[in-house]
């Protein structure tokens, strides 16, 4: 069989950390005198931090100075980071434990391709950080999704073509990015939403047990 590798989105794929991202930027609409509501925090699924912020200005109309955006930055940032320093293994989603031990089993290697400067943080507090064999972060790119950076750098990391790699993305900015990488896209989610995916589950454990076999047939 050939040799493929499995590079994996953060927040709603291993861990769901977006109800913290939530409640660091309702925060911070709070203080700007607007409402930010759950669903508008759809918009940032898979966003940088620095998107996320124009986003949610341009929700409520409000107009900031640079130096005010930077401290409104840092502010939600402290709010998350105090979230979650708190998390546990508990917060691991359902589905990644036996779907991480079954690549391990078959010796495919796997790596982290996450927009979040906090992603090496979240796995040391979930317990899976050395689990995987290379972390591509928000410290590493300097273009955010849709832009393939992210995956490419994750697939050299892995030492392998990004032809033989597959994504899981929960977000369609990750989707569009593990496409334009060509690599074998799957949506974890919604699979209206994450229409353009080569594939779609709704989390982890509803992948079939054949899955990775079918795909290494596939990838080449």
């Amino acid at each position: 069989m050939k040799k493929i590798g499995v590079i994996f989105d953060l927040d709603g794929v291993i861990v769901d950390t977006a109800k913290y991202h939530f409640l660091a930027w309702k925060r911070v609409a709070d203080t700007l005198g607007f409402e930010f509501t759950e669903e508008h925090n759809e918009l940032l699924k898979g966003v940088s931090r620095v998107r996320s912020l124009e986003i949610l200005l341009n929700i409520g109309t409000v107009a900031l100075s640079e130096i005010e955006k930077r401290n409104a930055l840092i502010r939600k940032n402290e709010d998350y980071l105090g979230y979650i320093r708190n998390m546990s293994a508990d917060e691991i989603l359902p589905g990644v434990l036996d779907f991480l031990n079954e690549l391990d089993s078959k010796g495919i290697k796997y790596a982290l391709g996450s927009a979040s400067k906090n992603a090496p943080l979240i796995l040391k507090q979930v317990g899976l950080y050395n689990r995987f064999e290379a972390i591509v972060d928000g410290n590493d790119v300097s273009k955010a999704k849709p832009d393939p950076e992210v995956f490419l750098i994750g697939a050299k990391k892995l030492n392998l073509a990004p032809k033989t790699c597959i994504v899981f993305e929960d977000a369609i900015a990750g989707i569009e990015a593990a496409n334009r990488a060509h690599m074998i896209s799957i949506g974890i989610g919604d699979k209206d939403t994450l229409n353009s995916a080569n594939f779609n589950f709704n989390d982890l454990t509803k992948v079939p047990k054949d899955f990775i076999e079918v795909l290494m047939q596939r990838v080449g």
